[in-house]
């Protein structure tokens, strides 16, 4: 079984930044790790859950949703186990509560923007919220 838990959410203005961080472990996943795709998605309320950055663990590609392609920035630390998001310059519109998640490869790209990948992703964290503020 693949654990997930994030951290680094909270309260911040109009134009400030927050780090996200996910710690990811478990012997299930480390067997498939070289393999995955490994992502951030969002929800607001009353939306529906989008994909914001994801990263091929294989080759540590990333890719982005168009909204924070260019200000957000995905990576890992291998040797920590933790994915992060970086995120600075944040509007009131990147307010959601923001889940790590780890699933197949073959769904990394599409995540971001078809439900059916983003939401079969295999492991999923408990989400930490972010909230900006003018």
């Amino acid at each position: 079984q693949v654990q997930l838990v994030e951290s680094g959410g909270g309260p911040v203005q109009a134009g400030g930044s927050l780090r996200l961080s996910c710690a990811y472990f478990g012997t299930t996943y480390s067997t498939y790790y070289s393999t995955y795709c490994m992502g951030w998605f969002r929800q607001a309320p009353g939306k529906e859950r989008e994909g914001v950055a994801v990263i091929y663990t294989k080759t540590d590609t990333t890719y982005y949703a168009d909204s924070v392609k260019d200000r957000f920035t995905i990576s890992r630390d291998r040797a920590k186990n933790t994915l992060y998001l970086e995120m600075p310059s944040l509007k009131p519109e990147d307010t959601a509560m923001y889940y790590c998640a780890a699933g197949d490869a073959s769904r990394c790209l599409r995540s971001l923007t078809d439900r059916t990948h983003r939401e079969n992703f295999n492991y999923w964290g408990q989400g930490t919220q972010v909230t900006v503020s003018t």
